[in-house]
């Protein structure tokens, strides 16, 4: 690194300068972060204890809500008891972690997401197939290969990030430690490290994304070849709601970091990061839980206490969640 000894720590930007406002940011944050928290944690208990639930669908949902557990908490726990206490500092170090965990945790979901929707595909379009396509040994390379290439891109990005000058204002213009708010705080003028890490980032998130949408164009095209009308609502009614959010997801995260740096802090910069950083933890446990009623029957057989059934198998595929 650098020389950044005039830099010991950072100033997060708050909602509010209003000591009333920021008190109503923070109720609002913390009612967001427990209904992600109890939502998350209630899908990985569930797929975890259940035995009937150990299929790739629910191995692949278990790691999103995980995943999305510990990326809402990088970042919104920090920003309420920031608001609570009207102390908006994150020392030097804790700036570096978050911004290494949000990289990590953002880019492991998307990569996940993308080996999802090929579940999905295979679900829906090669039934007959699907239990050698989708075996556990692939499940569990591809959620590792997700895993390991959030690890990188988040070595990648803190270290290209933080290898830059720090000199001048400490002043964060967002609620936590981002690339592109640190880029606008730099002395730096040369930002070559982290321009090619965005181009990386970009290029293979086109590559998923191209992927994903070509997996749903075949997933609505057999779909439609449906002959239940109802198949194909309930098939509708769960795929587009993943899209959408994949969408939301992908679109936020590409404006913030492609967007030209301003000098002065903007709303729209903020709900943006919201968008990629706190909508989709806070919407996936609705999305894939309520219209599942394979979760909702283990949910009652857990409270029942008669979660282990007598044959379980990894291979008893369900797809209940598109019929």
């Amino acid at each position: 690194m650098t020389n950044i000894s005039t830099v010991t720590e950072f100033l997060l930007l708050g909602f509010s300068d209003i000591q009333e406002l920021q008190l109503v940011y923070a109720t609002l944050f913390l009612l967001v972060y427990l209904a992600a928290l109890l939502g998350n944690l209630l899908i990985v208990a569930v797929t975890t204890l259940d035995q009937r639930l150990r299929t790739p669908m629910y191995f692949f949902l278990k790691n999103l809500s995980f995943i999305d557990l510990c990326y809402i908490s990088t970042t919104v726990p920090k920003s309420i008891v920031n608001s609570l206490t009207s102390d908006s500092s994150i020392s030097f170090l804790g700036c570096v972690s978050q911004l290494f965990l949000v990289i990590l945790f953002a880019a492991s979901e998307f990569f996940l997401l993308t080996a999802m929707s090929y579940d999905r595909y295979a679900t829906i379009c090669s039934p007959l197939h699907y239990e050698l396509i989708m075996n556990k040994t692939v499940c569990v390379l591809r959620a590792s290969v997700s895993w390991l290439t959030g690890g990188l891109f988040a070595v990648l990005f803190s270290t290209s990030t933080f290898s830059l000058t720090f000199c001048g204002s400490n002043t964060v213009q967002q609620f936590f430690c981002d690339v592109p708010s640190l880029l606008k705080i730099s002395c730096s003028e040369v930002h070559i490290a982290i321009d090619v890490s965005v181009a990386v980032g970009l290029v293979l998130d086109a590559v998923c994304f191209i992927y994903i949408i070509l997996s749903y164009v075949l997933i609505f095209s057999a779909v439609l070849r449906m002959p239940s009308s109802e198949g194909r609502t309930k098939a509708f009614s769960t795929c587009l709601p993943h899209l959408t959010v994949i969408i939301i997801f992908l679109f936020t995260a590409a404006f913030a970091y492609l967007k030209p740096p301003s000098d002065s802090p903007s709303a729209l910069d903020m709900l943006v990061s919201m968008f990629y950083t706190v909508v989709p933890p806070t919407v996936n446990p609705l999305i894939y839980s309520l219209r599942n009623r394979d979760l909702k029957a283990a949910l009652g057989r857990i409270l029942k206490g008669t979660f282990f059934p007598q044959h379980p198998s990894w291979d008893k595929m369900s797809v209940s969640m598109y019929q």
